[in-house]
């Protein structure tokens, strides 16, 4: 064949396309798992951060994750635990679960017992920023209510500005707030210095020249955990005692007692 003619070029282009295409999916596919492994541990490590647990070496992240997530929950709206498989909680996509009715969701709850043996309840968070997503990790004390820290990120908000929501000291402020004011739910909100929220709910001092961002975070946690209401006011009324799930008759279970260890 000439190799000068037209019908040879595209012959040519097309064998060198379809096998550079298939070297990269093969590249891809080959890395994917480990891809999918990175970005669950980030997951863990931001959800032990809200815990205040720290996991700097990667080889280590899921072994220590592990020993602190004692239980994956599913929760309804209506307090009640419906599924406690291995991961469940895990696995649950935010950015699609928010989309959907409150009554619809899938209630992801990650229980963790501290070194001392008292127990929180991790709840992640989803919403929109200033320039993309946001989400989080919110730890819950035992006596549902009291917020023991929180966690975090974002996919593209502005360096200095909006991205400060990932810092230390801004998520300190979240420590020891409370989700419920005279017994009813209120969130926390974030606002700038010197206003007052108006239903009543505790706040911090929204990040200076990161308005949009701030109010982004304090909808995101009043959107997202409102439908915990009623497992917290379960956990409120059981005095902050231990809550495990039973496979079995997982659309009844109720919170039990702090006799009971952990599963």
């Amino acid at each position: 064949m000439n190799k000068n003619s037209n019908t040879y070029q595209i012959l040519y282009a097309a064998v060198m396309v379809l096998l550079v295409g298939t070297l990269l999916a093969f590249i891809y596919m080959a890395l994917k798992p480990k891809q999918n492994e990175n970005i669950a541990n980030d997951t863990r490590k931001q959800i032990l951060s809200a815990l205040h647990v720290a996991a700097t070496d990667d080889s280590q992240v899921k072994d220590i994750y592990e020993k602190y997530i004692t239980q994956d929950l599913l929760v309804n709206s209506e307090g009640n635990i419906v599924d406690s498989a291995k991961n469940v909680a895990f696995d649950v996509q935010m950015k699609k679960n928010v989309k959907l009715p409150v009554a619809e969701r899938k209630l992801p709850v990650m229980k963790c017992t501290m070194d001392d043996g008292t127990i929180k309840y991790v709840l992640p968070v989803y919403g929109a920023g200033l320039w993309g997503p946001i989400w989080g990790y919110i730890a819950v004390n035992e006596d549902g209510n009291t917020i023991y820290g929180a966690n975090f990120s974002h996919e593209g908000e502005t360096p200095g500005l909006g991205a400060r929501i990932a810092e230390q000291p801004f998520q300190d402020e979240f420590k020891d707030k409370h989700l419920f004011v005279d017994g009813e739910f209120k969130s926390v909100a974030v606002l700038k210095k010197g206003q007052k929220a108006t239903n009543g709910a505790e706040q911090i001092d929204a990040l200076t020249g990161a308005t949009i961002t701030s109010r982004g975070v304090s909808d995101m946690m009043a959107d997202c955990l409102a439908p915990y209401e009623a497992f917290l006011k379960k956990l409120q009324s059981a005095g902050g005692t231990q809550c495990t799930a039973d496979p079995a008759a997982a659309e009844t279970t109720e919170i039990e007692s702090t006799d009971n260890q952990p599963e």
